[in-house]
């Protein structure tokens, strides 16, 4: 396995406030990621650091063997696949869904002038149909059920074959049949051994797919806990990042958590 993230005594600030303290972390190739912790945790800063559309305060931050700081970020972005709710609040609403996939081959959210070749066309379409969303190809995006968006992000968030991909609360916002059809999905792209290493942000453990295999868990900033899934995801370390006793069940490869 290969190495594409690293933090190594990453510290970020806001004026005088810490927003992640003390980060060691690394991510190899093959391993899906889930990031944990409750509100003002530090889980989108993390991934923000991640995407290399921010610098750390303190620190190193190795994305696919660069150091920001150090490499021309806006090149490391496209190696980067990346969905957030910020990204798609720039996505216009016309954009046909085809676009909105195709788009990312020139990193922006609007088709304007770009000249796109029948291979990126090819690769559009067949994103859009990993994700059951070629009937919608010619839609514009805000027709779509909040559920078909997320899908359709994430096909846009692949278009560039990245070597790391990050999710950034792919399901908030969704009901019971879309979180499920989508997890479905993250399921089946994890299992890929074509698909390149993942980090998906939640609030949520009934929101981990299957097939992941890492975990960490944030509080405040600093590392609860990480590791492997199984060993990571526990009751005792639940109730350390989330500051209230989690009474934590597990069924068939999936998870729900109560307080205890």
């Amino acid at each position: 396995m290969t190495e594409v993230l690293s933090f190594s005594g990453v510290q970020l600030r806001r004026g005088d406030n810490p927003i992640l303290r003390d980060i060691n972390w690394s991510v190899d190739s093959a391993e899906r990621w889930v990031v944990l912790g409750p509100n003002g945790a530090g889980k989108t800063t993390l991934t923000n650091l991640a995407s290399a559309r921010m610098h750390p305060t303190e620190g190193t931050v190795m994305v696919l063997g660069e150091t920001l700081g150090h490499s021309d970020t806006q090149d490391l972005r496209t190696r980067v696949g990346l969905t957030s709710a910020a990204l798609a609040d720039r996505i216009p609403d016309d954009e046909t869904v085809r676009d909105v996939v195709m788009t990312a081959a020139y990193g922006v959210t609007g088709r304007w002038r770009e000249e796109y070749e029948h291979i990126d066309e090819s690769r559009a379409d067949d994103l859009l149909a990993a994700f059951g969303m070629s009937d919608f190809a010619e839609r514009a995006f805000w027709t779509l059920s909040e559920g078909e968006r997320k899908r359709v992000q994430i096909g846009r968030a692949l278009m560039t074959d990245p070597e790391l991909l990050i999710l950034d609360e792919p399901a908030a916002g969704l009901d019971l049949a879309g979180r499920e059809e989508l997890l479905a999905a993250l399921a089946e792209l994890a299992g890929d051994r074509r698909s390149p290493a993942i980090v998906m942000v939640t609030h949520h453990v009934e929101e981990i797919p299957e097939g992941f295999t890492h975990a960490l868990l944030l509080r405040e900033g600093e590392v609860v806990a990480a590791g492997p899934l199984h060993a990571t995801i526990t009751s005792a370390n639940l109730t350390q990042a989330y500051g209230m006793p989690v009474a934590l069940h597990a069924h068939q490869g999936r998870w729900t958590a109560r307080k205890g």
